[in-house]
Formats: C-alpha cells, structure tokens, sequence
C-alpha cells in the first residue's frame, strides 16, 4: 500500500445522482452541464426494456433532440464501436451535432461509449490509448447510467477495449474515460436476470477487494473499498436469489458505484489482470472470468497482505472481530468459494472451454496479463510461469 501521506490523483464525476427514480433528472444534469444535444450509447436489449424511449422522452418534453447509436455488443471491440465512432464524428463535423454523450446499459455500454466519445473528439484509434499511455484531457460530457450493479464504470477512468486483430482486451486510463456525470438508478437494475446478477455482483466485490489489497491502495480508496463490501457482501446472494428485493438492489448499485471510485483511484490487481485475457480468448463475461479467478488469486496473494485480506473477510461478513488474521483470512477463501457455489460460477471446463485450448493459450494470456500492468498492483507480484500455474489451478479448481 502507499503512504497515506503522499498525494493521491482522486478522480470523480462532477455531479452524481443516486437513487430509485434518479434518470428522472437526465434533463436537468445536461441542463447543468450545459450541453442539449447528446448522442446516446447503448445496447439492443435497452431499447427493448423501453429504458432509451423513457430516457429520449424526458429529453423531448424540455426541448432536448437526442438519437441513438445502439449496436454496442459484450465485451465490445474496436471494430464494434466504429460505427458509433462515426455517427458521433460526423455529427460533430456539422457544427449542429452532437454536444455530449450519455450511456445506458451495464458496462460494456458505457465502455463503448466513452471510447466513441474519446476517439470521435480526438481522433485516433483506440490502440493509440492503450496503457500506458494516458487519455489526459476531457473530451465531450459524457452522463453514465448503468443498469446494473458490476462494474463501476460510471466512476472509473477506465475502459476494456478488445482490439480485435489480436485477441487482446486494452486497459485505457485517463481522465479522458471518466464520466462528467453518473446517473445510479437502482430501479434500472430490477430487470436484471440472475446470471447477469451474479456476475456483475461478484465484479464489484473484486473491484473493492483488490482496490483495498492495491499497491497503490490509499486513504481515499480504501474508504470507498470498505463501504463497497459492506454493502456487497449481505446482499449479493440476496439479489441473485430475490430479484425484486429493492433494498438489496440499491445496496448492490450503491456498492458498485462505491467500489468503482475505490478502484479508480487504487487501481485493480491480479484478478483483472488474468482476467481479461479469458475474457479476449475465450468471450467469457468479464465479471464471470473475475469469478473463477478470486478464489484462486487471493489464496496465493494473502500471504503479501494477510491483515488486509482479514479486514475484507470481516467487512464482507465472512470473519468478525473475533477471529485471528489468520482465521479471517482462512474464512475468506471459503467464503469466496462458497459464493461462488452458491451463484452457479462455473468453471472454465463447464463453461465450454477445451483443455487443448485453454493449454494452448496460457503463455499467450500470462503475457497479456503482465502487459496490462495489474498485475504490478498485486500485494504478491507474480511472474510469467506463477500466471501460468494460477490459470492451472482455476481449470481444476472445484467452483
């Protein structure tokens, strides 16, 4: 962890609106902004959900003109949002185009939108923003509303972009990525199917968890880290087994948007490093390949950081202040494993993921990892072949 006494770049959104009924006040955050014209981001299944129509209308009654770029895809790649890309280039080319950027959807979406939104203002592609390399200057307003309780994206300077050529997620970091504004509805998340659910929950409980165990970990961070997980750990189950439960739903949202700040501000770790890489070769959801790898990752890593992990075992619920580091430690591997028992994570195997395959890409992703720079943050930094040896152990580990 860094000394609490050094100073620390903390990124936020400007304004944010949390709550049941926030995407109500979507006119009045552009209005503050001072923009009226946005491009909106989003995927097929938001406009199905009548999300985009509602959002569109609340524009439409105080004179706001908005369209829709809506073929944003999973995962997304650079070839998926080209067309976005273009839409918002020539929108802005006709000087009446388009002022702003606003995203509705999980965080593949929002991803997607605030590369269209970098690239269209800047220029480029979007390799030319892969880390290290840093996006340092604001481009358009960009209002994130995302619709479910995973990724955090609306409070990160962070986007995943799979360049396509290569089989390769790029991380892309800048001030550039992070939303003007953030929009946390709850509500918007009630629809989300149970898979969906678990996947994006057990996301957001990685973001705090290696967000507090980070290297670059901090006072600010480890602040929001905490909060996250308490608010995580009670309800996760409770989403994935009661849909409707609308308490649980706004803590989970709340905790996303909390463990997004934390990581955005420490940084992820060895679990997100390993798992983008599944996420490139193999199209496995990212939150999902974050699952299968969090036990595995933070049995090995304890040992560098044993009285944090205990911390995030008793701010999740699985250890209390009873319990030894070592105890609390030992309880959060079987809590991490039991959760995923519990939300149905499979293994890469159950999956559908060969062994051939999944052999013959563990050079190839170890490196990926190590390029991504996540690693580094890790409290046990690994090498190359203790990467390897990691995705060895999620292949046979019973989930």
């Amino acid at each position: 962890m860094e000394e609490l006494d050094m100073p620390h770049n903390i990124l936020m959104p400007r304004i944010m609106e949390v709550g049941g009924g926030a995407l109500d006040r979507l006119p009045g955050v552009l209005a503050a902004l001072g923009v009226q014209r946005p491009l909106i981001v989003t995927d097929r299944m938001m406009m199905e959900l009548g999300y985009v129509d509602r959002a569109q209308g609340l524009l439409r009654d105080v004179g706001m003109v908005s369209d829709v770029f809506a073929d944003t895809v999973p995962e997304p790649t650079e070839r998926s949002i080209t067309a976005g890309v273009e839409k918002m280039r020539q929108g802005l080319a006709n000087g009446q185009g388009f002022d702003s950027v606003v995203a509705i959807g999980g965080g593949s979406p929002i991803d997607s939108a605030k590369a269209i939104g970098v690239l269209a203002h800047f220029g480029g592609e979007i390799r030319d923003y892969k880390f290290p390399h840093q996006a340092d200057q604001s481009g358009l307003p960009l209002i994130a509303i995302p619709t479910t309780a995973g990724t955090g994206s609306e409070c990160t300077r962070f986007t995943i972009i799979t360049d396509d050529t290569v089989d390769e997620k790029m991380l892309c970091v800048g001030v550039g990525f992070m939303p003007t504004a953030a929009i946390v509805d709850y509500e918007l998340s009630l629809s989300v199917p149970a898979r969906v659910t678990a996947d994006t929950g057990i996301d957001a409980l990685t973001h705090a968890i290696e967000a507090y165990v980070s290297r670059k970990a901090n006072g600010f961070s480890d602040q929001q880290a905490l909060a996250a997980m308490r608010l995580i750990g009670p309800n996760l189950r409770i989403v994935y087994h009661e849909p409707d439960n609308r308490a649980a739903r706004e803590a989970m949202m709340l905790g996303a948007s909390l463990a997004g700040l934390a990581f955005s501000s420490a940084s992820v770790a060895l679990v997100h490093g390993m798992s983008r890489p599944i996420g490139a070769f193999f199209h496995v959801p990212h939150g999902l390949s974050n699952a299968m790898l969090l036990p595995a990752v933070t049995r090995y890593s304890i040992e560098a950081a044993q009285q944090r992990y205990a911390t995030c075992a008793r701010a999740i619920g699985a250890a209390n202040a009873a319990n030894s580091d070592a105890a609390a430690v030992r309880l959060l591997v079987r809590e991490l494993l039991a959760l995923n028992t519990e939300l149905e994570v499979p293994g890469p195997a159950a999956y559908g993921i060969s062994r051939d395959k999944w052999q013959a890409a563990l050079d190839t992703m170890a490196e990926q990892a190590l390029a991504s720079g996540s690693p580094g943050n890790n409290p046990r930094v690994p090498d190359a072949g203790q990467i390897v040896a990691l995705y060895e152990t999620v292949w046979h580990q019973r989930m």
